[in-house]
């Protein structure tokens, strides 16, 4: 059996080795050599409020439904709720409501024992009956964190156990697990995430959806009430007023700057600045189900006809790396492939050559960030130059993520990466042809996934998943530019602030000092 404790204080990427670097870990309460977690007494409130402005908005609270797996989202409800388990690492976990697991030989089955004493903040127990609702809600709205539990089913023999069994086994089960977030049975009720009950660190206040979020600490929070006196977690999407509340002091931390605002932060005194490596790869995929997209040799001579090494370099200096593959090398599963190369009249010779309607064509490219706006106007650009159009569409994230999983979308650009370390969260979530997350299809992928994830044999997870992103990338089913690191800021009264590696930063650790 498998003991873990509260998370720790270091960033999870700090303890991997990394070849490149950003985002899609955890940090939090200290932890003593005896295990009992420290600072439980301390949780008065008085240390400061803390004003947060992160990169991606905030639009809705609920974690098990269609914007399950998206950052804003997933930022709330570390806040508010709690997992099971998250990762810190490359087959690394530590606990949250669950103080221990197991599974049987073949990883089809895993069993969870819950911390005893865990309440909500309405004062009623987290129980086991509350871990099977959630998982079956999470199921039953069919998002994008379901997909990584296609025919599980989920029980609770007492009020301190929850069994999860797989048809098939499942080896990256935890990674998988560690986006999942437990909420009381009732959360099915209409309304109830308009003022939610969770057993997380901090308490809902109010919650204007892609503005601002306030909370205060959580006095009977399970690891000890968090010491500032409220937390308010504001969606500044537009990097110019990020920056500026940030340089003004409206705002204490923030992440995911552009690289000409890094070094300028760097010469003010009044702040830190810091990078640290990420599983987070730029994601440009197709809809291999619009006609003009369908042959991957059409695919395959657009990324042809980016000169992203250039655009890397002019825009992301510090942060960006080129990719050699769909995931990081952070991630369990990484293959280098072959970069392909920068060759626009190659490019649109391939193109003449599929018989590509030029004239006619109109590829329509949605983003909801606004920070990929240079980056899309310059591969615009490129695209341009060979006789292709190419309409940018900035969307609101609730509206991008409709369009998404409708593929009402030509191109897609996102910042992706691989929840718990692993492949299976990522690849083997997302490119199955049960998925049909971009409208592409391969059941020779689909095998090479499934016997990836269901093999508890690591060098021939690693094999398997080899192979399968040597198809991903030489059919094109997207571009993958960009491997990036997540700089982060915050303002010096700021104490006990770790930055994550996934971008999802916790702050039940955090003081703000001079308030």
């Amino acid at each position: 059996m498998t003991l873990r404790r509260r998370r720790p204080l270091i960033a999870a990427a700090a303890t991997l080795t990394l070849m490149t670097s950003i985002a899609a870990c955890s940090l939090g309460g200290s932890t003593d050599g005896s295990g009992d977690t420290t600072g439980d007494e301390t949780g008065d409130g008085g240390g400061g409020d803390l004003v947060v402005a992160g990169p991606i908005p905030i639009e809705n609270l609920d974690p098990h439904g269609a914007a399950s797996m998206d950052a804003g989202t997933q930022l709330a409800a570390r806040a508010i709720f709690s997992q099971l388990l998250v990762s810190t690492g490359q087959g690394e976990f530590d606990g949250e409501l669950a103080e221990s697991w197991e599974s049987n030989d073949d990883a089809s089955v895993w069993t969870f024992a819950l911390r005893a004493g865990v309440t909500y903040s309405d004062g009623s127990p987290v129980t086991a009956d509350d871990v099977v609702a959630s998982f079956e809600r999470v199921l039953a709205a069919e998002g994008p964190l379901a997909g990584n539990f296609g025919g599980y089913t989920v029980a609770a023999p007492d009020d301190a156990t929850v069994v999860f069994t797989s048809p098939t086994p499942d080896a990256a089960f935890l990674g998988k697990i560690s986006s999942f977030f437990v909420t009381p049975a009732g959360a099915a009720e209409d309304g109830f995430f308009s003022d939610p009950v969770g057993s997380g660190p901090f308490l809902v206040e109010s919650f204007e959806p892609g503005a601002t979020l306030r909370l205060s600490p959580n006095p009977d929070y399970w690891d000890g009430e968090p010491e500032i006196a409220s937390l308010e977690l504001q969606s500044i999407p537009e990097t110019a007023a990020r920056m500026t509340a940030l340089q003004t002091g409206e705002v204490d931390i923030t992440w995911s700057m552009p690289d000409d605002q890094i070094a300028e932060l760097r010469t003010n005194a009044e702040l830190t600045v810091e990078t640290v490596p990420s599983p987070g790869v730029f994601t440009m995929w197709f809809n291999s189900s619009t006609p003009a997209l369908e042959d991957p040799a059409v695919r395959r001579a657009l990324w042809q006809a980016v000169d992203f090494e250039e655009i890397i370099a002019s825009l992301y200096p510090e942060t960006g790396t080129p990719a050699d593959a769909p995931v990081s090398p952070t991630v369990l599963g990484y293959a280098p492939q072959e970069p392909v190369a920068y060759d626009p009249d190659a490019a649109r010779a391939a193109l003449e050559a599929a018989g590509f309607d030029f004239e006619n064509t109109v590829l329509r490219w949605q983003f909801s960030q606004a920070s990929f706006r240079n980056f899309m106007n310059a591969v615009v650009s490129d695209l341009a130059e060979i006789g292709v159009t190419v309409e940018p569409l900035e969307k609101e994230q609730a509206v991008f993520l409709e369009d998404l999983l409708a593929l009402n979308w030509d191109m897609n650009m996102q910042q992706l990466g691989s929840q718990g370390y692993d492949a299976a969260t990522n690849l083997g979530r997302l490119y199955t042809c049960e998925a049909n997350r971009m409208g592409y299809c391969n059941p020779e992928l689909d095998d090479l996934l499934a016997a990836a994830g269901s093999t508890s044999d690591t060098a021939e997870r690693e094999d398997l998943y080899a192979q399968a992103t040597e198809i991903i990338w030489n059919d094109a089913v997207g571009m993958y530019p960009m491997f990036v690191e997540t700089p982060y800021a915050w303002q010096n009264r700021v104490e006990g602030f770790t930055p994550v590696s996934d971008g999802i930063p916790y702050f039940d650790e955090v003081t703000v000092s001079g308030d």
